[in-house]
């Protein structure tokens, strides 16, 4: 018997309500959770940080901790086969270099709905991901109301 396999989707993951929309749509789309990858990205430590002075906290155990907290809050059955992945940097960059590295099919994304001016004051990790990405790149928007 040959089992075909899909390319994975890979899934940003930010712990809001649109970011596990976009986890279900990927679900939806793909049959099953398996083949979906989730990444959340931490922002890299400040060598000032007292977890980092202390030697308390490091990349092991905040990676340890983020994929506790996504496990819980995708802890339904229909999660259990998706793959959680934690990565560390610019958010945008990290997205695309994780689906690159996967040969992804594709990425889904939620975009938040900011305004055009606290897109420009704070910019938008869809944007960038958008224009970095060298795969397609699906964004759901949030119908304004």
């Amino acid at each position: 018997m040959s089992w075909i396999s899909t390319p994975p989707i890979v899934v940003p993951y930010d712990f809001s309500a649109d970011s596990r929309e976009a986890v279900n749509q990927a679900i939806a789309l793909a049959g099953s959770g398996e083949g979906i990858h989730v990444i959340h990205v931490l922002g890299e430590l400040s060598p000032a940080d007292p977890g980092e002075v202390w030697h308390t906290v490091d990349e092991n155990t905040r990676t340890q901790h983020a994929t506790q907290a996504i496990r819980k809050e995708l802890s339904d059955d229909k999660y259990k086969d998706v793959k959680i992945n934690i990565a560390f940097g610019d958010p945008g960059e990290q997205i695309c270099h994780y689906a690159e590295k996967l040969n992804a099919s594709s990425i889904i994304i939620s975009s938040h709905g900011r305004s055009s001016i606290m897109r420009v004051l704070l910019g938008s990790v869809a944007d960038r991901v958008v224009r970095l990405a060298d795969r397609p790149v699906i964004v759901l928007k949030k119908p304004r109301g």
